[in-house]
């Protein structure tokens, strides 16, 4: 059963967790779906903790601002949106009781991710899924190889104010030097 058993005003609440490596166009369609349907979101910028590498090349605080201005851009209302930076832990079936200990009372979680999904569903939440827009294409992985290819056209995959974050902040060139090795070519 999820927490609260009392009232807590959580009933149109929901929780959206996701690594945001980098935010792209996928992620805004499904945000801006949410901000349709329930009062406040919740959005967990997972893996906190991590930066600097190719998985996840931006810092927490990068990624809350893409997500903000991602949202600003597509005209959705930035008050329905809380954004919690949540560090991993290595412990899945407590993962969602962790989650409760540092964002406020939810009864919905919205997720594609099937393990998400699972640790969501027996720990009692509802899981509402977002409908999915070009998956192939929209998706951190690509698009960050795309980045380290040199291909502009991941460009084309994320909201035009995050291009310009990730140029402000020296993405790309970041993406490719934390991708190198200091290993000898012989």
């Amino acid at each position: 059963m999820p927490y609260p058993t009392v009232a807590c005003g959580c009933e149109k609440r929901v929780v959206f967790p996701g690594r945001f490596q980098p935010v792209h166009k996928g992620h805004a369609h499904a945000l801006g779906w949410l901000s349709g349907r329930f009062d406040e979101i919740i959005v967990v910028v997972g893996s906190a903790q991590k930066s600097h590498s190719v998985d996840n090349p931006f810092t927490a605080g990068e990624r809350i601002l893409m997500l903000r201005e991602a949202l600003r851009e597509g005209g959705v209302d930035l008050s329905k949106f809380i954004f919690v930076p949540v560090p991993d832990i290595e412990y899945n079936s407590l993962w969602v009781r962790y989650v409760e200990t540092l964002v406020p009372p939810f009864m919905y979680a919205a997720s594609r991710n099937p393990l998400v999904k699972t640790l969501f569903e027996e720990s009692g939440y509802k899981v509402v899924e977002p409908p999915v827009i070009n998956r192939r294409e929209y998706s951190g992985r690509f698009i960050r190889s795309l980045m380290l290819k040199g291909d502009e056209s991941w460009r084309e995959l994320v909201p035009s104010s995050v291009a310009r974050i990730i140029d402000e902040v020296g993405g790309v060139a970041r993406l490719r030097t934390v991708s190198g090795t200091d290993e000898e070519v012989s």
